[in-house]
């Protein structure tokens, strides 16, 4: 299997919604609204201002994604790239591609004098993920992540 990173297309759009459904599903046991997850992705897909996906794609078809999006740090005078939306077929995992989109995404922000660091976010009970991203150096930051939703569901689909 030869994997390489790509920039996200217009083209990748089902992908990505199907990834991001099946990323909340198994991770917080969340069903979202896919229409909205769809505006959400085609916006992000139509304006780098708003985020830019990677994709690992195996040769045949895309096989993992991760959003970046820029957070400005007065503090340290740069950016601060967060990587959300992380998400590898099930049929994938175990083959590196994960390491694969992390190093390519590692080298850009190693070659951007702007980018003062790399964050992400996991759901603090995501064992599997927290294990993975401590083994390739991430530190909890101490922070924790507190929110006001203004969408009517909070991005979940409500229960008939």
């Amino acid at each position: 299997m030869t994997l390489a990173i790509r920039p996200a297309r217009a083209t990748d759009l089902e992908f990505l919604v199907e990834g991001n459904a099946l990323l909340a599903l198994e991770t917080e046991g969340r069903e979202l609204d896919r229409d909205l997850l769809a505006e959400g992705v085609a916006l992000a897909l139509g304006d780098e201002a708003r985020g830019r996906y990677l994709i690992a794609d195996d040769g045949e078809e895309p096989i993992g994604q991760l959003l970046v999006t820029r957070e400005w740090s007065d503090w340290r005078a740069g950016w601060f790239w967060w990587v959300s939306s992380l998400y590898v077929v099930a049929g994938a995992r175990g083959r590196g591609v994960f390491t694969l989109l992390w190093e390519h995404l590692r080298a850009e922000a190693a070659r951007d004098p702007e980018v003062c660091g790399i964050r992400l976010y996991v759901d603090q009970r995501n064992d599997a993920a927290l294990a993975v991203y401590e083994r390739i150096g991430l530190l909890d930051a101490g922070y924790r992540v507190l929110e006001v939703d203004f969408t009517p569901t909070g991005g979940a689909r409500v229960a008939p």
